[in-house]
């Protein structure tokens, strides 16, 4: 499968190449960025992890794309912030299997500088004028007030009729937020 990359004014996401993982896992995999998903994964967890994103894009053309900084100041680029998005809905039991997902997970350090908006702000482009989306699903918690305000800003709306208990997370209330296509492409930027 050919590389992947999304340039914003200063984010790149891409899709993983070997290392990525290792590199992702030094700056985000940490008890602060995980603490509504579980404990920080273990060696064999994050190997795990990279097989799935890159198995996700070689079938799809798209996944949880690995993001970088692009330029941003005095920052480094090509510095690792996390991971940002569209996905398969592949959850146990979620009422949404199959459709496409937007996920983030930042480094702690980059919370509330913009990024995840402007990350995606991209991803949730290409879903709907790349990848032919006719709606994105978004999940967090109730305790997760920055992912589920940042949903509400991008213009997402609260579904309670997808909302489902995932067991595999600490915190199995999942509460759902969706955004189609003609509300993407009529909302206010």
């Amino acid at each position: 499968m050919a590389d992947f990359r999304i340039d914003t004014d200063r984010l790149v996401l891409r899709n993983w190449k070997p290392g990525d993982i290792d590199r992702y896992a030094a700056v985000a995999n940490t008890p602060a960025v995980t603490r509504w998903l579980g404990p920080p994964l273990d060696a064999e967890a994050l190997a795990a992890t990279e097989e799935r994103v890159v198995a996700c894009h070689e079938q799809h053309g798209y996944c949880f794309w690995l993001l970088e900084r692009q330029h941003d100041g005095g920052h480094l680029a090509g510095e690792v912030l996390g991971f940002c998005g569209i996905k398969r809905d592949d959850a146990p039991g979620s009422p949404y299997f199959g459709g496409f997902e937007i996920g983030w997970r930042l480094r702690e350090d980059a919370w509330g500088m913009g990024y995840a908006k402007e990350a995606s702000t991209a991803a949730l482009d290409a879903a709907f004028r790349q990848f032919g989306a006719d709606e994105v699903i978004a999940y967090t918690v109730i305790e997760n007030t920055p992912s589920w305000g940042l949903m509400e800003r991008l213009g997402m709306r609260r579904r309670e009729d997808l909302d489902y208990e995932d067991r595999r997370f600490v915190l199995p209330a999942q509460l759902a937020w969706t955004i189609t296509a003609e509300a993407w492409s009529t909302r206010s930027a």
